[in-house]
């Protein structure tokens, strides 16, 4: 079963002082309202002001009030968060958001050095994100979704709602007698997630009631094989070397050789492969079979090149 609010609340227990991501939405509003209760003079809210839609200065107006109500200190970041060529508006702006959010919590603060910060992300935005996921063809790291904690740029970050439904947080928020602002581009099913949200959970709803529990479980299993992926990844790169040898590759299955460049890429020289350039990187592995073999795999803003005995990163 989901968690109900007061149950999720109660888990929580996070280093203090707390900052708290606000958008001003039912989910942000209801998460301060609960941590700013449990913990005054704990409690610091961030509201990041995209800038992408007229209404963004009511959402502030709504945080600046709400604030003020409740007696917590408001640091409002504006930011330019239009997408990057060949960047969806969703990346663009969580990317941005996830950035400003740390640099407003590493400043200095009369409430001290914040340790801790809260996003409201629930248990309907961890199934959305499952199903993008699914529908990219991820592997397990991206089949585990969105971990309930982790750290980030010195700090701890959490996601207390997480097992609790979306119209729990509501019907949670209406019990306060606490109001919020609607954001009208949650209607809007040009995006991916809108039409996720609006067309394919009320069936999954209707088919599955327990669909949040179960998707959570699979989630779960991910993250768990994701995390063995990560240290056999890890042991392999000792054995092969950094960079790699050429030799020590060829000596590995081809699933625990794809585990060990990827994770190579992704860690060392912070790019990822797509699937196709992976596959053409282990085909001319397997290939290379003398001196003149040459390697050249375009693979993010650079190339996976072989270098004597061999393979490296180079950037363009």
């Amino acid at each position: 079963m989901t968690q109900s609010m007061d149950v999720a609340l109660q888990a929580f227990a996070p280093a203090l002082p707390l900052a708290v991501a606000l958008s001003g939405g039912a989910d942000s509003t209801a998460l301060l309202l609960a941590c700013a209760r449990r913990w005054p003079g704990q409690v610091l809210a961030i509201h990041v002001h995209h800038g992408l839609q007229a209404a963004a200065d009511g959402f502030e107006q709504h945080c600046v009030a709400l604030c003020g109500q409740l007696g917590v200190p408001l640091r409002v970041q504006r930011l330019d968060a239009r997408p990057a060529p060949g960047q969806s508006p969703e990346d663009a702006a969580r990317q941005a958001r996830y950035q400003a959010l740390t640099a407003v919590a590493l400043e200095d603060h009369v409430l001290g050095a914040i340790q801790s910060i809260a996003i409201a992300q629930h248990a309907d935005d961890q199934v959305e994100t499952l199903l993008l996921a699914l529908s990219r063809g991820a592997g397990v790291a991206g089949l585990a979704a969105m971990p309930a904690q982790w750290e980030r740029g010195g700090l701890v970050w959490h996601r207390p709602l997480l097992q609790v439904a979306a119209s729990d947080v509501r019907q949670w928020l209406k019990a306060q007698g606490q109001a919020w602002v609607e954001d009208p581009t949650n209607r809007d099913e040009r995006y991916t997630r809108n039409r996720i949200r609006a067309q394919l959970l009320p069936i999954l709803e209707s088919a599955f009631p327990s669909f949040r529990e179960t998707f959570a479980r699979s989630a779960a299993n991910a993250a768990q094989a994701a995390e063995l992926l990560q240290e056999l990844a890890q042991q392999d790169l000792l054995q092969v070397g950094q960079p790699p040898e050429i030799k020590a590759l060829q000596m590995l299955s081809r699933a625990r050789q794809a585990n060990v460049l990827r994770h190579w890429l992704r860690h060392t020289h912070l790019t990822t492969p797509t699937a196709a350039q992976l596959s053409e990187l282990q085909n001319q592995i397997s290939a290379c079979s003398t001196r003149g073999h040459q390697i050249r795999i375009k693979v993010g803003s650079g190339f996976v090149v072989r270098s004597g005995a061999m393979i490296d990163w180079l950037k363009a």
